[in-house]
């Protein structure tokens, strides 16, 4: 069987439509994507949390406590977790990797900016 050498890169929006701080869902090839801005760099997930299918996409960006020492509280990582909006459940924006080691990862999609537009690539 064929294997496709490469992903599918489809110009998603505008880097105008999507300003630093903001978000955009957005239909490539029948998925709904979230697209997020976080300080000008532009993240791409799945629309839909692998728990639930809430629409992640319109889930709260924070941060989280990082590893310190006992009675430490130290604090990092600001606007790249992203929060299920349904059940709370989070994941890295940037590899879709749960925080809570539970299995279940979001989809993330490589995105960049191409000549003022911004470009997703389809993976399977």
């Amino acid at each position: 069987m064929p294997v496709d050498p490469a992903p599918a890169a489809r110009v998603a929006c505008s880097l105008d439509e999507l300003p630093p701080g903001s978000r955009r869902i957005v239909k490539i090839q029948g998925r709904e994507i979230g697209l997020f801005n976080v300080d000008g760099r532009i993240y791409a997930v799945r629309n839909s949390c692998p728990h639930r299918a809430a629409p992640l996409g319109l889930g709260r960006l924070s941060g989280t406590t990082l590893p310190s020492s006992p009675y430490e509280y130290r604090y990092g990582r600001e606007g790249l977790v992203l929060r299920c909006p349904w059940h709370g459940w989070e994941f890295d924006l940037v590899t879709g990797e749960p925080l809570v080691k539970h299995g279940l990862w979001a989809k993330t999609y490589p995105a960049e900016i191409v000549d003022g537009q911004i470009v997703v690539r389809i993976t399977t």
